[in-house]
C-alpha cells in the first residue's frame, strides 16, 4: 500500500503573529525597552503591596533625607518617601498618558474618516483647519487649551488629547483616500452598504496597523508633555505623586537634595525612552515597505 501523504500545513494568521511577534522580540533593544516597561508598570499595579511608606505620608524629622537603607531614594521637603511616590506616580503619569492617547486616537480617527469620506469642500476645509492645527506646537497647543479650560490633571489630559489630535486625524484621512477608491469598496456600495458601514467596517480597519503604531509613539509624547506641564504648575498639583509634579516641587532644592529630581526624573526618562523604542520596532516591524524587518 501506498502511503498517504501528510496534508500540507495550513496558513494560518497564528503562524504570522508568532513570526511578527518574534521579530520584534528578537530587537535586543525592543526587548529591553519591553521589560523595563513591563516592570514599571507593573510596580504601579502592586505599588499599594510594595512600597514601605504611604505617599502622602510626612515625616518633618527625615525632611530633605539622602537615600539610606530605610528611604531607598531618600526624603522630599516634607520628609515623604520618595521611592514610595515614585512608585506611585507611574500610575499617574502612565495612566495620563494612556488616556490622553485614547481620546486622541478616537477624536482624530472620527474626523479623518469622515473628512477623507465625504471629499469635496468637507475634505478641503477640514484638512486646512488641521494643517492649522499642526502649525502649533503640541506643548504650546496644550498651554492655549489648559488657560481656556483652567488648571488641573483632567484639563490637563484633554488639553493634551486636543493638541494630539490633528495628528491621528491626518494620517487616517490618507489612509482612506487611499482605500476608499479601492474596487473592494465600489463592490460594497454596490451591494447596498451605507456610507457608515462602509466607514467602519472597510475604511477603519485599514488604518489601524498605522494608528498602533502611531500611538505607540505619541504614548512617550503625550507623558513627557502632561509632566512637562505639570512640572510648571499647570497640571497635577500637590501632594498628587505625578512625575512632573514632583520635579516641579523639588527644583528649589536641587543643590542641596539632587535626589528629589533625580529619581523622579530618571523614571520619566526611562518611560519615555522605552516606549519610543518600542514605537519605533513597531513601525519596523508592522510596515512592509521596511528593510529592517527580520
Amino acid at each position: 500500500m501506498s502511503a498517504v501523504a501528510a496534508p500540507a500545513p495550513s496558513t494560518t494568521r497564528r503562524p504570522r503573529r508568532w513570526r511578527t511577534l518574534r521579530r520584534f522580540v528578537r530587537h535586543p533593544g525592543a526587548f529591553a525597552a519591553a521589560v523595563v516597561l513591563a516592570t514599571i508598570v507593573i510596580l504601579a499595579i502592586v505599588a499599594p503591596w510594595i512600597v514601605p511608606y504611604d505617599w502622602n505620608e510626612t515625616d518633618l524629622g527625615a525632611r530633605l533625607g539622602a537615600p539610606n537603607a530605610e528611604f531607598w531614594f531618600g526624603t522630599d521637603l516634607h520628609g515623604r518617601d520618595v521611592f514610595s511616590r515614585v512608585v506611585y506616580g507611574a500610575r499617574y503619569s502612565i495612566s495620563i498618558g494612556l488616556a490622553t492617547v485614547t481620546l486622541s486616537l478616537l477624536a482624530g480617527s472620527f474626523i479623518g474618516i469622515v473628512i477623507g469620506y465625504a471629499g469635496g469642500r468637507i475634505d478641503e476645509w477640514g484638512s486646512r483647519f488641521i494643517d492649522v492645527m499642526l502649525g502649533f506646537p503640541q506643548i504650546v497647543m496644550a498651554i492655549l487649551v489648559v488657560s481656556i479650560l483652567g488648571v488641573g490633571l483632567v484639563n490637563v489630559v484633554l488639553a493634551v488629547a486636543i493638541a494630539g489630535v490633528p495628528r491621528f486625524a491626518r494620517v487616517v484621512r490618507g489612509a482612506v483616500l487611499v482605500v476608499k477608491e479601492q474596487p473592494f469598496i465600489e463592490a460594497a456600495r454596490a451591494l447596498g452598504a451605507g456610507d457608515l458601514r462602509i466607514m467602519l467596517r472597510h475604511l477603519l480597519p485599514n488604518a489601524v496597523p498605522t494608528l498602533v503604531v502611531l500611538g505607540t509613539l505619541d504614548l512617550g509624547n503625550a507623558i513627557l508633555t502632561t509632566a512637562t506641564l505639570s512640572f510648571l504648575g499647570l497640571g497635577a498639583q500637590p501632594p498628587t505623586p505625578e512625575w512632573g509634579a514632583m520635579l516641579n516641587s523639588g527644583r528649589e532644592y536641587m543643590r542641596y537634595a539632587p535626589w528629589t529630581m533625580m529619581f523622579p526624573g530618571f523614571a520619566l526618562f526611562l518611560v519615555v525612552m522605552a516606549v519610543n523604542l518600542l514605537g519605533d520596532r513597531l513601525s519596523q516591524v508592522l510596515d512592509p515597505r521596511s528593510v529592517d524587518r527580520k
